[in-house]
């Protein structure tokens, strides 16, 4: 896993080498919205859940997205992910159901990653 920030970003290549390693086309990813921070990397997100959790990030901030490091800007974020599904909180799907909380995820990926 891999914990990326402002101080730390990563760049379209690196991302286009970890997922051809892991998955071959798609890196999971967990971002932190208040922390503006995500990890990567992992089998599960669950796992980048768990380390984002024990470094101090509070579960209501945290959101599962998948990245494609090879599909144009427009569609290489995805939305889904377990650690979404939260119906108490008002999002019942694997998606991120909150426009402006998907327009929050979007720019701090975008921060993130450089080109």
């Amino acid at each position: 896993m891999k914990t990326v920030t402002e101080q730390e970003l990563i760049s379209m290549d690196s991302l286009r080498q970890i997922a051809s390693a892991r998955f071959g086309d798609m890196i999971k990813a967990v971002v932190d919205l208040t922390r503006g921070i995500m990890v990567i990397d992992a089998d599960l997100h669950s796992d980048e859940e768990a380390e984002l959790l024990a470094t101090g990030s509070r579960q209501e901030d945290l959101w599962g997205i998948n990245l494609y490091p090879e599909l144009p800007p427009e569609e290489w974020l995805e939305f889904d992910s377990m650690i979404n599904l939260r119906p108490s909180s008002g999002n019942r799907s694997r998606n991120v159901d909150d426009p402006a909380i998907r327009e929050q995820i979007r720019a701090v990926v975008d921060r993130l990653v450089h080109l």
